[in-house]
């Protein structure tokens, strides 16, 4: 399981340059099976997604294809975290790591 964590950077500004391409690139990762949450920081310093079942080769690659990442609207960070203690509701979780 990871945690992306996509934090504004120095183009910011151009979010909206960006944004279409964002969601597109948001909702095909959704449409393949690796996404299952993405929103926006509480703190409004950017946005953070739950990925799962795919290797951290493979997010990597997804991460750096993103329009926020290639337009230099956030900087990426990847978490992975491995639980060793998990509600049995998210029980689901399991089969993606």
């Amino acid at each position: 399981m990871y945690f992306i964590l996509l934090t504004f950077a120095e183009q910011k500004g151009r979010l909206a340059e960006f944004l279409d391409g964002h969601k597109a690139w948001l909702q095909q990762g959704f449409a393949d099976g690796v996404f299952l949450a993405a929103g926006s920081m509480t703190d409004g310093e950017g946005g953070a997604i739950l990925a799962v079942g795919e290797s951290e080769e493979a997010l990597f690659a997804r991460v750096a294809q993103d329009p926020f990442v290639t337009g230099g609207v956030v900087e990426p960070e990847i978490i992975g975290v491995a639980p060793t203690m998990m509600d049995p509701r998210l029980d689901f979780l399991r089969a993606g790591e």
